[in-house]
């Protein structure tokens, strides 16, 4: 840790403090509007904390395997290492909706931009209510031309852990036949979980082949979506923070 990575760390966190209310704000006068019209404008405010994380803090990034990201709607099924990723997919992927626990929505400013964005927020305490949820609404975002986004350990993880991938997500695209999309990162080498500070580097985000759901059970799927975020994570661990 250096005096300057504190140093843009708070400058960073400032900009987080100056500009998120008011875009919470924003997001409820966009109640009105089309769904598509109320993404694009709240999130707005996702591509200034990445723009905002380069200009400040030095995080860059790239992405392997963009040319496999396929037209809309699919599933993606994620590596979760810190709240960088909330914000870059918004990004990289095309309009989409996550499937979030349902506290979420209750935090201050954030929760009221998020809720504006069609998520899936799920009671986790709902047992097979929260599974037909889940099919209800991530149909009817599929079919609405959204992508969704999942992160199957369920929480963020810290480089180098590893917890159970959840089956919900393949369950889902099973049931939906919707191809999925497994991809890998290391931001959380950068910006750790609950941690102030953020160092500079580049990182990397791996896009893994769109994987057809229709001849596989949930297991199956599953079970081959781990194998390969796992397998890249072990080949582009590491090469986030500058030696």
């Amino acid at each position: 840790m250096t005096p300057g990575v504190v140093l843009r760390s708070l400058l960073f966190a400032l900009f987080q403090l100056a500009i998120t209310p008011l875009f919470a704000l924003i997001a409820l006068a966009t109640f009105p509007f089309k769904p598509i019209t109320r993404y694009r404008i709240v999130t707005a405010w996702s591509r200034l904390m990445v723009a905002g994380a380069e200009k400040i803090c030095g995080i860059h990034y790239r992405v392997l395997g963009a040319e496999r990201i396929p037209p809309p709607p699919f599933i993606v099924l994620a590596k979760h290492q810190s709240a960088w990723e909330t914000f870059a997919f918004q990004r990289i992927f095309p309009p989409q909706v996550w499937v979030v626990k349902r506290e979420l929505l209750w935090t201050p400013f954030f929760g009221w931009g998020l809720a504006m964005l069609s998520p899936i927020a799920i009671d986790r305490g709902a047992g097979p209510r929260a599974l037909l949820q889940l099919l209800e609404q991530g149909r009817e975002r599929l079919a609405r031309g959204f992508c969704i986004v999942i992160f199957p350990e369920g929480t963020r993880v810290a480089p180098g852990a590893r917890r159970e991938y959840q089956v919900g997500g393949a369950w889902l695209a099973v049931k939906t036949a919707a191809p999925v999309l497994p991809v890998a990162h290391n931001a959380g080498e950068l910006w750790r979980r609950k941690a102030f500070l953020k160092y500079p580097g580049l990182v990397t985000v791996s896009v893994g082949g769109p994987i057809a759901t229709e001849q596989l059970t949930p297991q199956e799927l599953n079970r081959k979506v781990e194998d390969w975020i796992e397998g890249e994570m072990q080949r582009i661990s590491g090469q986030g923070r500058p030696a």
